[in-house]
């Protein structure tokens, strides 16, 4: 299997890892009695669940970029492990897509076998209103360029589409779907070649008849390459994104593809002036302004958080320098009614229990006015969880709900990872 993508941030490297406005999340009032029962509190995150690396999985929300869980009215939480559920891929697992119940229940709806129906995924899944879950696999399927699936309620897999490196690309990310039951989304990999040894990526849409549309092709010049998270829509039929490569300052983009498939690049990062790889889902306020992070760069060489507006305009809310402050910013942002920011870094923090050097992440709040107050600093304790990549979502009563790929049981080399909850 091709995993270059996803090789590990290892202590010294600071390289590229290959790597909407987003509506709050209401949960049933169960939910609210369950976290009261929760008592595994380490330094004011409570533990919802911590995986095992057996046929629970491992590595929740490990290389995601978007959110990484959904919720459904009775409170219940949905998302995916990058490994674990079984013996495949070298034993490691070829991954899940689980169920986490309000009273803490975890239940394996779909553990991959490595075959045709797809392995790793990456990304979070979205839902319908009949319970059908969607999402994607990174890898694996009929070509080995990944899958995007369907998961009914029964827990009846099927592979919607197997993407072939060769012509519509590899890598998928995470999905979208219209009322008419189109999905959308990218490929960080392949379609057609920017150069000799690269492939630049896609943006695709799939028909509910199984029919694949590639709506663009980039090329890794000017309209950038390796799109990483989830798009974003507004009421004209216009896509939003970001690159993670390429563009006119060379480190990323954003940009704005229109319904007859045109690009316009509306921000190309330049590294240390505003940050690199921008990889996390953007999100989009009323005013139509943009808010997002970058991984890498920026004046403190950690990534950055930023806000773009219509006219163009970026603006950077917060650079990251390391330490205390965190670093590398992976997935994107969610917003409060007041304006508040909040996001998560792989990096950065000062955990004691900590088994990297540049650290096991922070979780972070960012005022309006750009002011950044840590909330939460993983590897404080070793089973609180750790490198959370996947970003956040709201939960009644000021709390946030999110994913550690790491840390929490020690069966796995640095921990299986958990799903976390804390009190904003």
């Amino acid at each position: 299997m091709n995993r270059h993508r996803f090789r590990e941030l290892r202590e010294g490297d600071e390289k590229h890892v290959p790597n909407t406005w987003r509506k709050q999340i209401v949960f049933a009032v169960a939910v609210l009695a369950a976290l009261a029962s929760f008592d595994t509190v380490y330094a004011g995150a409570a533990v919802l669940y911590a995986f095992n690396g057996g046929p629970d999985g491992a590595g929740p929300g490990l290389y995601s970029t978007d959110t990484g869980l959904i919720a459904d009215s009775a409170g219940n939480l949905y998302g995916t492990t990058y490994a674990g559920g079984g013996s495949g891929c070298a034993g490691d697992g070829c991954g899940t897509v689980f169920m986490l119940a309000p009273d803490g229940t975890e239940t394996v709806l779909y553990a991959f076998r490595g075959l045709s129906d797809g392995e790793n995924p990456t990304s979070g899944v979205i839902r319908d209103t009949a319970g059908n879950l969607y999402g994607t696999t990174v890898t694996g399927g009929k070509y080995g360029g990944g899958t995007v699936f369907k998961l009914a309620p029964d827990g009846t897999e099927t592979v919607l589409h197997s993407f072939d490196p060769e012509s519509d690309g590899e890598y998928p990310n995470a999905l979208i779907r219209d009322m008419s039951g189109n999905i959308y989304g990218t490929t960080y990999d392949c379609g057609i070649r920017c150069d000799l040894s690269a492939c630049c990526g896609t943006v695709f849409e799939l028909a509910p008849n199984g029919t694949e549309t590639v709506l663009h092709f980039f090329t890794g010049g000017s309209d950038g390459s390796h799109p990483q998270g989830r798009l974003i829509w507004d009421g004209a039929g216009n896509f939003y994104g970001t690159t993670t490569q390429d563009g006119p300052g060379g480190s990323g983009t954003v940009f704005k593809l229109a319904p007859d498939g045109t690009e316009t690049v509306l921000h190309g990062f330049a590294c240390d002036k505003d940050g690199s790889s921008p990889e996390g889902t953007l999100i989009r306020d009323k005013a139509g302004d943009f808010y997002g992070t970058t991984t890498y760069c920026g004046a403190g060489g950690g990534g950055t958080a930023f806000k773009l507006a219509p006219n163009g305009t970026l603006t950077v809310l917060h650079a990251f320098v390391g330490g205390i402050d965190g670093y590398y910013p992976f997935a994107g942002l969610i917003q409060d009614r007041a304006g508040n920011l909040y996001g998560t870094t792989i990096g950065g923090g000062d955990g004691p229990a900590c088994n990297y050097s540049y650290g096991c992440g922070i979780l972070f709040k960012l005022a309006p006015d750009g002011t950044e107050t840590v909330l939460h600093t993983f590897g404080r304790h070793r089973h609180s969880g750790s490198s959370p990549y996947a970003g956040l979502i709201f939960a009644p009563k000021g709390m946030l709900i999110g994913l550690a790929a790491r840390g929490g049981n020690t069966s796995c080399q640095h921990g299986c990872g958990t799903v976390f909850v804390l009190k904003k």
